[in-house]
Order: structure tokens, then C-alpha cells, then sequence
């Protein structure tokens, strides 16, 4: 009877170069926002339902794993990880100043749909800023998403700001329905531009309407917001951009900054700056995050945050990693293991490793069939090497 057990829809298995590729990331990310003074802190996977709704995510309800417990209550696989950080911020971490600098380490669970490919299972990494508001809290935010791609050695990465508080500037000044202002949004976001024409074709009139129209094609450098002036008029977001872009230039990131003031994506949840982090080699964002300063208020502490989370694995997808190649297999008598474990652990890793068999000839053949280039031999206090 032959059985084959596959893993469930949307995961799988990582093997050998992928695991690697995901520790070194997480190393690497980890260290900076330790060095950073960010603390980690861990959620449970599983929360209740009701969280993510009285947080107001983003997150559609059809793409939240559900569990029932026994009461009969729905809970949710982890799909997010600052509902549950704010949370935390907001009960258990209320007594201690702010700001608070968090970072954590976790994967998160999305159902997809079935056309959309893409796994169920995401790990992240990412940093909270409770508590910090204004320009400096925002530089060092997005400064620290540059340092992030930097660290993790993406050869080519930028990352994409935006400002919640332009469309919304632009979406005031139109006598447009709640039901249409999300469809308009919608098609900004996914660059529909079939769709946003047929919205916008009642209000051709005015400026507002105009750079709406506009609004798709509005990335690039810096004179992307000069354009964006031109249509709409004078705005307070895009000064806020212009200042933001002249500190991080100072800073050494105008290389790696760009705009896009298309990032229109869940405005309900993000209130100021946004941004997204692309890498060569990736086909969807690698990094996403922006300010949030009405989350924490819905847990009974009112506090600004700001924050971005990683995509770990597609950071990793887009490096080169080898696995270490096996070289020496050592074969030892009795009394020879603190000496044959002090070779093992003297050598790079996965380079070398301990015979388990009891002849010499067995270790040969093994070191054979693993492509290993010697065998030390540890026997009666001397060794010697043989060449496979």
C-alpha cells in the first residue's frame, strides 16, 4: 500500500542552502535592531479573532487561519504581528517610559488564495516604535529599514516612501462616496488604470482629480513630488517628504530611497509616512511598514507607533548561499572521542564530521559515498590521514 504524505496547501518543506539562507537574515536582522536598542519580544501563534478585529487590521477576515477552542471562541493562526506587539505595549509594558524600541522574530499565517500562489506561513522579522512621533522618529525608522536590506547583503534594494496624508489631502477635496473612495484606492494600489479612469470620469474637472489620475505613474526620484505640487497645489505631506528625503541623503541613504506616492494600500490603518523595500530579484516586496498612530489607542493606551516587518525568506530567495561541502570524515578508536569532537569542532562548520561506523573500512565507504576528500584516522593516540 503505497501512502504519500504531502505537507498541507500553501507550506513546505525547507531543506539544507534554504535553511541557511533564512538563519543568516535572521542573524543579521536581529543583530541590528539589538545593536539599535530594540528589545524582542514573542507573541503567541495563536490569538483570538476578536483582536485583529478590534485592532482594525488590514488583514481581510477570509485570510485569517481560524481555529475553535473548546468554549466554542475562534482564534486566529498569528496573521500579523503588530496587533499583538501593540497589545502587549498597551498592558503588559504600559508602566515603562516611551518610547519603546521592540523588535521580534516570528512567522506569521495568511490563507491565500488558491490562484495567488504563495505560502501560508511567513516568517518575519521586524521593530516597533512605541511612543515616538515626528520627523526624527520617521528618519530613524526609515533609516533603519535601509540598514536592514543593507545588513542582510542585497546587492541592489531600494526602498519606496509614501504619505498617507496625500491621498487623503487629494480624496477630501472630491464629493465622491465612501463605497468609491475604496474602489478608487483599490485601483490606485493595484494600478488599474482601466478602472480609476471610469471613477474618476465624473469629476474630470479640477485638480484634485487630475492628480488622482496621476497618482499610478508618481514614482521615481525627488522631482516626482515637484510634479505632484504642479497638479495638486502646495501639500504638507510632500514638504514632510522633501525633509525626510534631504536628512536621509545627508545620511548616506539617497541612493536607496525613492518615492511613490501610489502607496495608497490599507489608508484605514496607516496614517503618515509609508514605505515599501524592493530587492533585485524579488518579484513582490521585500519589506513594508509605515506609521500606525491609531492602533495603540484601541488597547486602552493611546501612543504613536511606527514600525516595518521583513520577508525573510524573499530576503533570502535573493541571496547566494552554498551549503558547507563535507571534507574530512574522522574514523577514531577508544578513548579518541574529546580528541576526534576537538577536530570536529576546530574545522569550519559542516566540513567535517565523526564516523559512526565500527571498522575503517566502513568509515571508506562512507566518506566515498559522501564525497569527502579524507578520512583521519585517531587510533592509539597517533593519526593519520587517507585519502579518499
Amino acid at each position: 500500500m503505497n501512502i504519500h504524505i504531502n505537507t498541507p496547501e500553501g507550506t513546505r518543506d525547507r531543506l539544507f542552502s534554504e535553511c541557511l539562507e533564512r538563519r543568516r537574515v535572521q542573524s543579521a536582522l536581529v543583530e541590528l535592531f539589538r545593536r539599535r536598542s530594540y528589545t524582542e519580544v514573542i507573541t503567541p501563534e495563536v490569538e483570538f479573532y476578536d483582536l485583529f478585529v478590534q485592532s482594525g487590521n488590514p488583514i481581510p477576515q477570509e485570510a485569517m487561519l481560524k481555529i475553535i477552542d473548546r468554549s466554542g471562541r475562534i482564534m486566529v493562526m498569528r496573521p500579523d504581528c503588530t496587533a499583538p506587539i501593540a497589545r502587549v505595549a498597551a498592558t503588559k509594558l504600559k508602566h515603562l517610559p516611551l518610547p519603546q524600541r521592540l523588535y521580534y522574530d516570528q512567522t506569521v499565517f495568511r490563507d491565500r488564495l488558491a490562484h495567488a500562489g504563495g505560502s501560508r506561513e511567513m516568517a518575519q522579522c521586524g521593530v516597533e516604535m512605541i511612543g515616538a512621533v515626528g520627523e526624527k522618529a520617521d528618519l530613524e525608522m526609515v533609516a533603519l529599514a535601509v540598514d536592514a536590506l543593507r545588513c542582510c547583503g542585497l546587492g541592489q534594494f531600494h526602498i519606496e516612501l509614501g504619505h498617507a496624508g496625500f491621498y487623503r489631502a487629494l480624496a477630501g477635496r472630491m464629493r465622491m462616496p465612501g463605497e468609491e473612495q475604496e474602489r478608487l484606492r483599490s485601483a490606485i494600489e493595484g494600478k488599474n488604470f482601466a478602472l480609476l479612469n471610469d471613477l474618476l470620469e465624473p469629476y474630470r474637472d479640477g485638480d484634485a482629480c487630475a492628480a488622482l489620475r496621476r497618482l499610478p505613474y508618481l514614482f521615481g526620484g525627488p522631482e516626482v513630488l515637484d510634479e505632484a505640487e504642479k497638479l495638486a497645489g502646495p501639500c504638507e505631506s510632500l514638504d514632510y517628504l522633501r525633509r525626510l528625503y534631504a536628512e536621509l541623503a545627508a545620511a548616506g541613504c539617497g541612493d536607496c530611497v525613492r518615492f511613490d506616492l501610489g502607496l495608497v494600500h490599507q489608508l484605514d490603518y496607516y496614517t503618515g509616512v509609508v514605505f515599501r523595500g524592493y530587492a533585485q530579484g524579488a518579484g513582490a516586496p521585500v519589506l513594508s511598514g509605515g506609521r500606525y498612530d491609531g492602533l495603540m489607542e484601541q488597547f486602552g493606551r493611546k501612543a504613536e507607533a511606527t514600525g516595518f516587518a521583513v520577508d525573510v525568506d524573499a530576503v533570502g530567495a535573493c541571496l547566494t548561499v552554498e551549503t558547507p561541502r563535507l571534507e574530512t570524515v574522522i574514523h577514531y578508536g577508544p578513548g579518541q572521542l574529546a580528541r576526534a569532537l576537538a577536530e570536529v569542532d576546530g574545522r569550519p562548520a559542516g566540513s567535517c564530521e565523526l564516523s559512526p561506523c565500527r571498522t575503517l573500512d566502513s568509515t571508506l565507504s562512507l566518506a566515498r559515498e559522501k564525497g569527502a576528500k579524507e578520512v583521519l584516522v585517531l587510533e592509539n593516540g597517533a593519526e593519520r590521514r587517507l585519502t579518499v
